[in-house]
């Protein structure tokens, strides 16, 4: 298993093509979810992913400050469904989480995070700071990881 971290001009057409696949899968199959995965976003972003082989195994999304929030942000974070239960959620997260910190030397992190998956977060360090909320009727809250 390889770990990547590449931006959106790095990546090769095969690679996105398998990232978006993994997360139509996921986001909008599994979870019954019809929303607008490629937002624009993408473009500027460092795509973090675990492949072996030609199978992408987990996948996030890392924006820099202004994008999505005023923090540098962590999204899209995903597992496929064949390598869950294995500790690769956690790991991905304590990489990116890394990356933020030592690459783009920045220590506050922000995300939105489906509310069934907050234990996960927790588990690297986030804190939940708001309300419950809807987003495409599923139920999340905001995170946010300071060093």
């Amino acid at each position: 298993m390889n770990l990547f971290i590449k931006k959106f001009h790095e990546l090769s057409l095969e690679e996105l093509y398998d990232i978006l696949a993994l997360r139509s899968e996921i986001f909008v199959v599994e979870q019954n979810c019809i929303y607008e995965d490629c937002d624009g976003k993408d473009k500027f972003a460092y795509h973090l992913y675990y492949k072996e082989k030609d199978e992408i195994l987990a996948y996030s999304r890392i924006l820099d400050k202004g994008i999505s929030y005023g923090e540098i942000s962590i999204g899209r974070v995903v597992v496929n469904k064949n390598h869950r239960r294995k500790g690769l959620a956690e790991k991905m997260m304590k990489k990116a989480i890394e990356f933020v910190e030592k690459d783009l030397r920045e220590s506050s992190i922000r995300l939105s995070a489906q509310v069934y998956a907050k234990g996960l977060y927790e588990s690297v360090g986030f804190k939940e700071v708001s309300e419950e909320y809807l987003e495409d009727n599923i139920p999340h809250i905001e995170m946010l990881y300071q060093r």
